[in-house]
């Protein structure tokens, strides 16, 4: 089972993906979540990134949904949620892959690397609102050169995911998170 600081640290992402707020999720929240990516430049609808990005997130919403829909309901609690985040250690090549097609979406001006502004951009969308950010990109720039690499962000995206580390600068990649136990 996820660990308290897995919960602490994914619990404002669940609330991110569930669109509606009733504390499930369903294939709607994540349709909802596919619309507001699409509003970034870029991964417009009828674009080869929206693809990619629609079945990316549609492609976790049925692996989400087959290893935590223990009841058959078709909705999924934040316990049921964490059930998933048990596998992911045994499945970092597609988390990795989620990284770079995250990375080609927020990448909006194409030079390979990710700004500040960018990151808020990534942030602001996975929660649909604006987030206070003050200081979390200089907690993640790895090499301290002022934005995130294509590796740099792998590595973090992967921390975010799977790390139980509250010391590994990736646990903030998303936004900030109640850190008290």
């Amino acid at each position: 089972m996820a660990s308290a600081f897995q919960e602490r640290k994914l619990r404002g992402m669940f609330a991110a993906f569930d669109a509606d707020g009733d504390g499930y999720l369903r294939e709607e929240d994540f349709a909802a979540l596919v619309a507001r990516w699409s509003r970034l430049p870029g991964v417009g609808p009828g674009t080869e990134l929206r693809a990619r990005l629609e079945a990316l997130l549609m492609g976790w919403w049925a692996a989400l949904l087959e290893a935590g829909d223990a009841n058959g309901d078709g909705a999924v609690d934040l316990g049921e949620l964490l059930s998933l985040v048990d596998r992911l250690p045994a499945m970092v090549a597609d988390v990795t892959a989620t990284a770079d097609t995250v990375f080609d979406a927020v990448d909006s001006n194409g030079d390979g690397v990710i700004s500040p502004e960018e990151h808020l951009r990534l942030v602001e969308t996975w929660n649909g609102q604006p987030v206070d950010m003050t200081g979390v990109f200089e907690l993640l720039d790895l090499n301290g050169d002022g934005h995130l690499s294509r590796e740099e962000f792998a590595i973090l995206w992967r921390q975010f995911w799977i790390s139980d580390d509250p010391a590994e600068p990736g646990n903030w990649l998303c936004g900030r998170f109640d850190e008290a136990a």
